[in-house]
């Protein structure tokens, strides 16, 4: 399998089973606070990550995941101490030379030492920290990948596999793990190329890329239906 973080800046492809379900449901209200302009519309990119994300929403005409509308609420946002969305998925202006690039996730700014906390329950498939996502650890749910770049620590490796350490953070994370939903998976740096303190978050569905903003979207949403059913 080639390794998933050094895909992270190559043009999209274009291409729906369910994350696994954690019994654990996270409050990420912080949500309330954006999306306006954090979706963007990139063309054939931008329709598949619509597709998927109405496909796992429940059935959608010839949509093959039909599941709970309460799916999206088992989700965790990714990020604590969330400041603000810095950059979205999609062309932008790269802030190195200038020049237009494809960017292939969402940038979430908070403080350096914020914890970053597990999207999904999933195995942990790579930690990496000799590419442009500098830091970074990739995690399996089903059909999804997901991708968190420029964290604190470093990896290495010993008889038993790699590893990924922050000491400072408390956390060590090894190839083949399982992590549950909501789990602290790192922290917010600055390594790799990056400017500022942020996590990069990336997600992977069947091998193409997904708008993470319509993600979070689907997520807010299920989670604002299951607060009005309870009230």
């Amino acid at each position: 399998m080639k390794r998933a973080l050094k895909q992270s800046f190559r043009r999209p492809e274009n291409g729906a089973s369910a994350p696994r379900r954690s019994r654990r449901s996270f409050s990420w209200l912080p949500l309330a606070l954006i999306l306006g302009g954090a979706v963007t519309v990139w063309g054939v990119s931008d329709f598949f990550s619509r597709a998927v994300v109405r496909a796992v929403e429940g059935p959608q005409g010839n949509a093959t995941v039909a599941v709970g509308s309460d799916l999206w609420n088992q989700a965790s946002f990714p990020v604590e101490n969330f400041q603000a969305y810095t950059s979205p998925f999609g062309y932008r202006q790269d802030p190195y030379n200038g020049g237009q690039r494809f960017h292939y996730g969402l940038d979430l700014a908070a403080p350096s030492g914020s914890y970053i906390r597990n999207w999904w329950e999933g195995q942990v498939v790579e930690v990496s920290d000799d590419s442009a996502c500098g830091t970074s650890v990739v995690l399996q749910s089903g059909n999804w990948l997901h991708i968190y770049c420029h964290m604190h620590g470093f990896v290495t490796s010993d008889s038993n596999g790699r590893y990924l350490v922050d000491g400072d953070g408390g956390i060590r994370l090894q190839e083949g793990q399982i992590v549950p939903t909501g789990a602290r998976i790192g922290r917010v740096g600055m390594t790799g190329r990056t400017t500022g303190p942020h996590l990069h978050w990336g997600l992977k569905y069947d091998g193409n890329w997904v708008d993470p903003a319509l993600v979070l979207r689907a997520m807010y949403n299920s989670q604002q239906t299951a607060l009005n059913l309870e009230n």
